[in-house]
């Protein structure tokens, strides 16, 4: 019998990275649903957890969702008192959103959830191995 050879998937890093988020997601998920919110509200809330508002473009960039869903989505949080729009002073055209005191109550337990799942899942890597892990996925980001 041959030895098995590898499939092409088992070397690509674009697949690699996508089994790498559902096995860091999935047990979390859990949590972030019984808070009841889905992904997109978390990824949400938690981009926007204490930074100065920001426009729905960029937060829909950074939440990897297209702007219309992220736009809908913004309509029914503000609705909750979870984020607030207001009209960018600059530019009339944009809407720039942030994080409501209530939204920051509802998020701020489940980034503190998100770190201690965070560090269970990286607990065999040493703490050089995980930022040398970071810095090299913020540069592939930040490449593309």
């Amino acid at each position: 019998m041959s030895p098995r050879k590898e499939r092409f998937v088992d070397d690509y890093l674009g697949y690699l990275l996508g089994q790498a988020n559902h096995a860091l997601f999935k047990d979390f998920e859990a949590t972030v649903k019984a808070a009841g919110l889905g992904s997109l509200e978390w990824r949400v809330l938690a981009t926007l957890s204490d930074q100065p508002p920001m426009a729905v473009g960029a937060l829909a960039r950074e939440v990897l969702s297209q702007q219309p869903t992220v736009t809908k989505l913004l309509q029914r949080l503000a609705a909750d008192g979870w984020v607030r729009l207001v009209d960018d002073p600059q530019d009339q055209r944009r809407t720039l959103v942030s994080i409501t005191a209530a939204g920051q109550r509802k998020i701020h337990p489940l980034i503190e959830q998100a770190r201690a799942h965070e560090t269970r899942m990286l607990a065999g890597l040493d703490a050089s191995a995980i930022r040398r892990l970071k810095e090299q996925l913020r540069r592939l980001a930040a490449s593309s």
